[in-house]
């Protein structure tokens, strides 16, 4: 056998064989070598990552499905048909990962097969000529650590409420069915799920048939799905639930939760009817699923996920009405109800053109809140959008990357919200009804299909006549966004205002500069003059012949452009624009450029919006300019602005009025815990306690501890001011809760009790209660308990510990607990205490003088026996080392 390696590889077999290599840069260079596997440079071919080849294209899956709540395993019994595309097929690769195969057979001779860790290989007795529709069935085992997750009273869930969900996106349905695990197939689906009788079961498509087994005494319900979608849009829900129910024309909808969360299922799910109308008309296209179903899943493993016509939900997503209009399930439910259309109906062809899924439908949940709420809303929407990416300095990869190591990667703000912005200025660029027939033919042309975002620009350009090469190519296949400064000059004499645009972005071969176009519009008591300029250069000057001197500059007036812009203005033209009621994005720019000053008349503007801004949205951005400032000027403003009709400014004001740190701001905060009947308000307010040492505040908060809320969120609030207030006595009554309550708190109220008890109990100079209730929690079952315990054994920082973190460390396959054991352990014995120090100390000086003890004790000895003449043997001379 000849290995060729390549010259990178060679050179890390001679590093580590001959110690030249540095372990710390080149770890897991060195796990890869040790696994048998290389990692390819992420400047190579290798590392890029394709759609994988389709050897055959799947027609049907059947899943049969008999889960077993009690030990969390599930028996399946997979079908799939397919057919070979182009060549004869001799050897099916299906992705399984840990499944326990008992049965495999096909309408076709099998020759062998076999499982590895991650496939299941089928060998066929004779290549299967192209066009054969072969039928394969499996049958297996699985206790799945990803894909299906099971919620149970063993876990720390609620007694009569368990359930099971799957979650297929990105790669995890091969670790409960072997399947082809890529989005570049489509092909229809059925489930068909056994469960005690009482529980429901929920799957993809239409209900077929519900019937109880003689036999076994479950009961056996079928879901088909006849419409093709892709691997990892499968979904199966099964437990006990209620629904309520509504129906948009022919389409049936409803809305799932738990028994002991119904009363605010309609919270969330109020608005889903009117999404779905807003929809089909927007997009052009009707709904093209039987159904459409909503389920929220305790501790679901994202915020929620579009399967095909049935979505899973995080239930940290319900409400309380009590919360008013500070908490919504919009945003989310309209995201995952827009991915039926982009996602679903057409889905991207691989995970590097994710963008296409997500940022579809992250634009059209921003589209809808400007359906239902006002343009100015849906423009906050994209303001706070683009305030999160405009500070990265480093972002250097296009929205299109081939260049990452797992699926997962590739799930972060370039798909969501920077493609949502593409889109925002796409339909900027072509106008609203060019738009929406490009998107209506896009999908028309590619459904129940795989797309690339050539795909995409491919329809813009035949319909609008325009070459859009340039648009995708700096924006999407291309990185970073344009960064501008931007200064102002008024020539009285010739009446011209000059503008100068520079693009300061740091260039290079992933970032370009860009070609874009731009609206300027100038404000006079004359009227009001639009331009649009076209930026093609590092430094250009643009110049406007006006009649007079303009109130107003405001560059991107249209809110078209994502961009980082500098552009200072003088203070009467920013308190001009703070005045503007026609233009909220230029009060919010206004507000921005107002927080970084401190004089009394700044704070005299802010104070103004704040109390008067016709939009909620200037008013939260205002109080938090204020608590920036951070004056005795601002602190005023805020607690004049604290009686705010709208719950979402009143809540930022609280926040805001809790950060200051004065005998007024502890008063303020004790008048809104006092007066106010808003939990989320509330939190806030306790929250803020925790800077105090006033004598009462351990009482109040020991007081919101015992509270019985909605999620327990008074309690969680309480349980993070004890943490904050850093007072170990707090650590009795934190176990005490979590003994008596530990069933009433969600999974991450009871991580918080853990991590708050390490923390507060790390200096102790007994810490055997608080480690051995961590070491306990670390058995749970519910992962986010079990790692939030972990995690406190971390913060505790007792080297007792380590055995049990150790446990965890040492497994074999990664997971988050072998991660979080490892960095606790490293933080136990990286952490040098003065305490633990003065302890090592005193060890040391025992272990010396007793040392010194024995040596003057066989000193002394040699010295008698020597007088008495006796000569010294080798058992009673004193241990010597060499050098």
């Amino acid at each position: 056998m000849i290995l060729i390696l390549s010259r990178h590889s060679a050179r890390l077999i001679a590093a580590v064989l001959f110690g030249s290599i540095s372990f710390a840069e080149n770890a897991l260079e060195i796990q890869c070598l040790k696994s048998g596997t290389f990692l390819a440079p992420v400047d190579s071919p290798a590392h890029r990552k394709y759609a994988p080849d389709r050897e055959i294209d799947i027609l049907h899956l059947a899943l049969d499905v008999t889960p077993d709540f009690s030990k969390r395993t599930v028996r399946v019994q997979t079908i799939i048909q397919f057919q070979p595309i182009a060549k004869p097929l001799g050897e099916l690769a299906l992705d399984a990962v840990d499944l326990d195969f008992s049965f495999v057979t096909a309408t076709e001779k099998i020759r062998a097969y076999q499982v590895s860790g991650r496939k299941l290989i089928v060998t066929f007795a004779n290549p299967i000529p192209p066009g054969t529709q072969v039928s394969l069935t499996t049958r297996h085992t699985a206790e799945p650590s990803e894909g299906l997750y099971f919620r149970t009273p063993e876990m720390g869930y609620k007694e009569g409420e368990s359930h099971l969900f799957t979650q297929g996106e990105a790669i995890e349905a091969r670790h409960w069915y072997p399947c082809f695990d890529a989005p570049n197939e489509k092909f229809t689906s059925e489930i068909t799920c056994r469960v005690p009788q009482g529980m429901t079961v929920l799957s993809n498509g239409r209900l077929m048939s519900e019937s109880k087994e003689s036999a076994s005494g479950l009961v056996a319900v079928r879901w088909l799905q006849d419409k093709p979608h892709v691997n990892y849009l499968i979904s199966l829900v099964a437990g006990y639930f209620e629904k309520i129910e509504e129906r948009h024309g022919d389409i049936p909808m409803a809305f799932y939760t738990l028994p002991s969360a119904i009363n605010e299922a309609a919270n969330s799910a109020r608005n889903t009817k009117s999404m779905m109308a807003y929809f089909e008309q927007e997009i052009g296209v009707p709904y093209p699923w039987h159904k459409y179903f909503q389920v929220c899943v305790n501790d679901f493993v994202a915020g929620g996920m579009e399967n095909t016509s049935i979505t899973t939900l995080t239930d940290r997503t319900l409400f309380a009405e009590a919360t008013e209009n500070i908490r919504s399930s919009d945003g989310l439910v309209a995201h995952e109800l827009a991915h039926q259309w982009f996602g679903d109906l057409v889905t991207c062809k691989d995970w590097s053109h994710l963008w296409l899924n997500e940022g579809f439908a992250t634009y059209y949940a921003h589209l809808f809140d400007g359906f239902q709420n006002g343009r100015d809303s849906m423009l906050y929407g994209l303001y706070k959008d683009a305030q999160g990416m405009l500070g990265r300095a480093s972002d250097t990869k296009p929205i299109v990357d081939r260049k990452y190591n797992s699926p997962d990667d590739q799930f972060s703000f370039l798909a969501y919200q920077k493609g949502s912005w593409v889109l925002h200025m796409l339909r900027s660029q072509l106008g609203d009804e060019l738009y929406r027939d490009c998107i209506r033919t896009y999908l028309e042309r590619h459904a129940y299909g795989n797309v690339v975002t050539e795909d995409l620009n491919s329809v813009v350009e035949e319909i609008s006549g325009r070459s859009f090469d340039q648009f995708f190519d700096q924006w999407v296949y291309h990185a970073h966004h344009p960064e501008l400064n931007v200064r102002y000059s008024w020539d009285e004499k010739s009446r011209l205002a000059k503008l100068s645009v520079g693009q300061v972005q740091k260039l290079g071969e992933d970032v370009l500069l860009f070609n874009f176009p731009v609206t300027v519009r100038f404000k006079s008591a004359l009227g009001t003059v639009d331009r649009e300029i076209q930026v093609t250069e590092k430094d250009e000057d643009f110049y406007f012949p006006l009649e007079n001197a303009p109130d107003t500059v405001r560059f991107d007036s249209s809110y078209t452009l994502l961009a980082k812009i500098q552009f200072s203005v003088p203070n009467p033209m920013l308190h001009a624009q703070l005045g503007d009621t026609s233009d909220m994005i230029g009060r919010l720019l206004a507000v921005e450029q107002l927080a970084s000053k401190t004089d009394s008349t700044s704070v005299s503007k802010l104070k103004v919006a704040l109390l008067n801004d016709p939009f909620y949205g200037v008013r939260i951005e205002a109080a938090r300019a204020l608590r920036s400032i951070h004056n005795d000027d601002a602190f005023s403003a805020l607690r004049a602005g604290q009686d705010q009709s709208d719950a979402r400014v009143r809540v930022e004001v609280a926040e805001a009025l809790g950060k200051f740190y004065r005998a007024e701001a502890l008063e303020a905060v004790t008048e809104i815990l006092e007066r106010e009947k808003n939990p989320e308000i509330l939190a806030r307010a306790i929250n803020a306690l925790s800077a105090y040492a006033e004598p009462g505040i351990p009482n109040m908060l020991m007081g919101f501890l015992k509270t019985d809320t909605y999620q327990n969120a008074l309690a969680v609030a309480a349980v993070q001011a004890m943490r904050h207030q850093d007072d170990p006595s707090f650590v009795a009554p934190l176990i005490d809760l979590i003994r008596q309550r530990e069933s009433q708190l969600p999974s991450f109220g009871v991580a918080r009790v853990l991590g708050a008890v390490g923390h507060l109990a790390r200096n102790n100079e007994d810490r055997k209660d608080a480690r051995e209730l961590l070491a306990e929690f670390t058995g749970r079952s519910n992962r986010a308990v079990r790692l939030g315990a972990i995690r406190a054994l971390g913060t505790l920082g007792d080297s007792k510990a380590i055995p049990v973190l150790e446990t965890f460390a040492a497994a074999n396959k990664e997971s988050p607990e072998q991660k979080a054991a490892a960095a606790a352990i490293s933080a136990i014995r990286s952490e040098k205490r003065p305490s633990d120090e003065l302890k090592d100390l005193r060890n040391e000086v025992l272990e010396l003088k007793k040392g010194d003890q024995d040596l003057r004790k066989q000193i002394d000895d040699l010295k008698r026996k020597f007088e008495a003449g006796e000569k010294p043997s080798s058992a009673t001379r004193p241990n010597r080392r060499r050098g």
